[in-house]
């Protein structure tokens, strides 16, 4: 059966992020609750000036509810800096005791007059072949 990948965007201020999440099934453990994903995030800058990624923030939360607030600086050990009309592209993942899950988030960049711009991640789906379908 196919796995369909699905990827969400969303544009602020001029930045479009656009993340397309992957269930990792090699890296997974179903039998001891623990599901992995990665996700591709293509950060496009279409403003008129560079901007420099400074901080992230994401919210990962599980099926049960559960929230993992994770925030920190730069993305991937890098802050990069997109001038107008480029994109940076990272990969990263994140583990679940839960076979799904939704993660969101913000990213605060610095424009080259050095005002602060909040960049919103798409809430996106983590989607996993073991969800449990309840057919009534």
């Amino acid at each position: 059966m196919g796995y369909i990948i699905m990827m969400y965007s969303k544009t602020t201020n001029g930045v479009t992020v656009t993340v397309t999440p992957y269930f990792l099934d090699d890296q997974s453990s179903p039998q001891e609750s623990h599901f992995v994903w990665a996700y591709q995030v293509n950060i496009t800058n279409s403003g008129n000036s560079s901007i420099k990624l400074k901080h992230r923030n994401w919210l990962i939360i599980d099926a049960n509810g559960k929230v993992i607030n994770v925030q920190g600086e730069g993305v991937v050990g890098e802050f990069p800096t997109i001038q107008p009309g480029e994109s940076f592209e990272y990969t990263s993942g994140t583990p679940l005791k839960t076979n799904n899950g939704i993660m969101q988030g913000f990213y605060l960049v610095s424009q080259d007059n050095g005002e602060k711009l909040k960049i919103d991640i798409p809430t996106f789906s983590l989607d996993s072949p073991y969800n449990k379908k309840n057919v009534h």
